[in-house]
């Protein structure tokens, strides 16, 4: 009788369970890097980094090997992310500054904002850098919370270029609108952050949540709490790396104590790829080509992974190309959403997390830089640049320590074509050998011009929307 008892609580608990994942909207979860190379995990390939949380992640879920930053610096590519759109599209470029006048603008909507509208909770912990003005800030944007800094962690007087080049104030840290404190040593951050995530995902695990979590690491000046430091093979990057990966781990571990892990959907990746004139603090894009600041291979193609126990494939790798900016559309068929109003660039890449297809819903990729250049093009298996210039240490050895090597300039001086499937370190130019191709690409080039313009070709774009701006 006692066995029969046992077994009847125990089928009632899993038919509780099953239900209670079947009814509510699946939490979503997007955990993102900065200046992370595509090399920096142990499941992309790093030789002397451990990354054991994120390596099991992704045996579990889904490595995505052909994920690109909407644009190869920060501001720019959270634009991407938050909004579904390229950055130039809305307004957005580079790096914004403190004190920007320029911001995020109101009439976009984010992906916060959208996930409100289906009564989830939201909230930032980290790194926000879409306008640091109060009307810019993430709780006029769609967040119901908000802990971190309102742009980089370089962005203040201990800048090792600072007086040279530079004339930062104190570094701000946020709870919701108001400045808490002012950092000059951020070791704790991570941990701070890992913490407030932690605590959001307790207070709101009966609700459906969103959770951005927006690490400012590994993003130069490299901090580490002492639970990892001195931990790497790598040095003081490796360690940086392993306390995300640490911080994952808590996040995984929380979702499956309070029962939320097979109803979240965790995103991981990062923001662009690796400063590589930092050097030692430096992370790696190998084998791709150059790092942050270019539309090469190594300031855009980033590591992604998926992880939704039940939903999602487990220990599967897609190789078909896709954007940050598809991730609202995405998340927005999954949960139900309406799209915003506004023209969006993403497309909605279910099918291809799933494994239902292996075809893009994308015609191509376009790699915008500075204000609004069309340097590149992703079709297929093919990248074309235009001629431009780009930054490079052109062999030369990174800095040390924290300061910076001088970069110098290369151009394109033609249209070069490479097929990235044979050559994914884009070593060899074979656009006199497929005119087909460039012909191909390039046309597809001409429309994207008349819609969003090119400074390099006098091409004024009719479907751009400015900033937010401040009065």
């Amino acid at each position: 009788m006692r066995y029969f008892n046992f077994l009847l609580v125990a089928l009632l608990f899993y038919s509780c369970k099953t239900a209670v994942k079947s009814d509510k909207s699946p939490n979503i979860i997007i955990i993102l890097t900065d200046d992370q190379g595509y090399q920096d995990l142990g499941s992309f390939g790093s030789p002397d980094i451990e990354t054991p949380h994120l390596d099991q992640m992704a045996q579990q879920g889904v490595r995505l090997t052909n994920f690109y930053a909407a644009q190869a610096v920060c501001s720019a590519s959270r634009a991407g992310i938050l909004t579904g759109c390229y950055p130039n599209r809305i307004g957005i470029h580079g790096a914004l500054m403190p004190n920007s006048k320029k911001g995020l603008n109101p009439d976009e909507t984010t992906l916060a904002e959208m996930l409100r509208t289906k009564g989830y909770r939201t909230g930032i912990f980290g790194k926000w850098h879409l306008g640091d003005a109060q009307k810019f800030l993430p709780l006029n944007h769609g967040f119901d919370t908000y802990f971190g800094i309102p742009y980089s962690n370089d962005m203040w007087p201990l800048h090792p270029q600072q007086g040279k080049g530079f004339n930062f104030g104190p570094l701000p840290l946020y709870e919701n609108n108001t400045i808490i404190d002012t950092l000059t040593d951020q070791s704790q951050l991570t941990t701070q952050i890992t913490e407030r995530s932690i605590e959001f995902i307790k207070s709101n695990k009966e609700a459906p949540f969103f959770l951005y979590i927006a690490h400012p690491q590994p993003h130069v000046p490299l901090f580490v709490s002492d639970k990892f430091k001195g931990k790497s093979k790598r040095g003081l990057y490796g360690d940086v790396i392993m306390e995300i990966d640490w911080s994952v781990g808590q996040v995984l571990n929380t979702l499956k104590e309070n029962n939320l892990e097979e109803n979240t959907l965790v995103i991981y990746t990062s923001d662009n790829g690796p400063w590589l004139s930092y050097g030692d603090h430096a992370g790696s894009a190998l084998p791709l080509r150059e790092g942050k600041g270019t539309a090469l291979e190594g300031g855009q193609r980033e590591p992604c992974i998926l992880y939704y126990p039940g939903t999602l494939p487990e220990g599967k790798t897609i190789d078909t190309q896709m954007m940050n900016i598809d991730l609202l559309p995405t998340i927005a068929n999954l949960v139900g959403a309406e799209l915003p109003q506004n023209t969006i660039d993403g497309k909605n890449v279910w099918d291809l997390w799933t494994g239902t297809t292996t075809e893009s819903p994308q015609e191509a990729y376009y790699f915008y830089y500075h204000t609004n250049e069309l340097h590149g093009v992703r079709y297929k298996n093919w990248k074309l640049y235009f001629p431009h210039s780009y930054r490079t240490l052109d062999g030369k050895p990174g800095g040390k320590s924290g300061n910076p090597a001088p970069y110098s300039y290369k151009k394109f001086e033609k249209i070069a074509l490479y097929d990235l499937e044979k050559d994914i370190s884009e070593t060899t130019d074979v656009a006199e050998q497929y005119p087909e191709v460039v012909a191909q690409i390039t046309a597809l080039a001409d429309q994207k011009r008349l819609e969003l313009g090119d400074a390099l070709t006098q091409q004024v774009g009719a479907g751009t929307r400015p900033p937010g701006t401040v009065d």
